[in-house]
């Protein structure tokens, strides 16, 4: 095989991990590239190499959710917030809670360390469970903070995530339309954007309407939130929140800092 074919292949494989709702069980091509770049060492080196000259890094190749790549800072594949608030609609002020929704709808779909390390673990979370899983969350920082005696708010000029936490409280989280339908700014709202976002990206499947809209998790996800599971859970844990409720029975966030130490 000529040089030139395997770097079209390589190209062709890093196409396939930039479109994220193509599986490999469901497109031959795909498959048959994802096997290689595990085989062949020459193969995964030109990969490598497509990939850290657009500024993506590989985090994973498995047949069941192809080649897994995230953008660097610098990749123009990097979505920020600002991007993420053009796509779903958001304005500046509602970021900062649909990042509340991702970073409860991850530690809803992965409560133990065991289910993230897990390939074959298949989480299933509700939009309703997910909204009241970070408002339960935030009503127990609110305790927290009444009990040590902390100011109500905090400086405006110093926002941080406990502020963002105090937010999520301050927003209605019931819709507000005479016809049932959900206002895309309440809590709720913006909980359903944020999965319908991640079911678009290949991180969840939609698998019924009930409680605001029932997802299970797909490889990609687990693959992702393992690599920021660092972040995004020691976030939690430095506020104090291991267990709350999803709505429908407590649970245990049973992570521990040893947990997110990097092995």
């Amino acid at each position: 095989m000529t040089a030139a074919r395997t770097i079209a292949d390589a190209a062709r494989l890093v196409g396939y991990a930039l479109r994220p709702r193509v599986r490999p069980a469901r497109d031959l091509t795909y498959a048959e590239l994802v096997r290689r770049y595990r085989a062949d060492e020459e193969f995964a080196t030109t990969v490598a190499a497509i990939t850290s000259g657009l500024d993506l890094v590989i985090l994973d190749a498995d047949d069941r959710h192809g080649l897994v790549v995230a953008p660097t800072g610098d990749s123009v594949f990097t979505v920020r917030l600002s991007d993420y608030s053009k796509r779903t609609g958001e304005s500046a002020a509602d970021r900062v809670l649909h990042a509340l929704a991702h970073l409860g709808a991850a530690a809803l779909a992965f409560p133990r360390p065991a289910d993230l390390a897990n390939p074959a673990y298949t989480g299933r979370i509700t939009a309703d469970g997910v909204e009241a899983f970070v408002r339960e969350a935030a009503r127990r920082l609110a305790e927290k903070a009444a009990a040590s005696d902390e100011s109500a708010d905090p400086p405006s000029d110093t926002p941080d995530l406990e502020a963002a936490w105090r937010a999520f409280t301050r927003r209605a989280a019931t819709p507000g339309s005479g016809d049932g339908r959900r206002i895309a700014s309440s809590t709720s709202g913006i909980v359903s954007k944020a999965l319908i976002f991640l079911a678009e990206q290949g991180m969840l499947q939609r698998r019924g309407d009930d409680r605001g809209g029932t997802y299970q998790t797909t490889s990609r996800y687990r693959i992702h939130v393992l690599e920021a599971g660092n972040r995004m859970f020691g976030e939690l844990l430095a506020l104090g929140i291991t267990e709350v409720t999803d709505g429908t029975g407590t649970l245990a966030i049973t992570w521990t800092e040893g947990d997110l130490t990097p092995r």
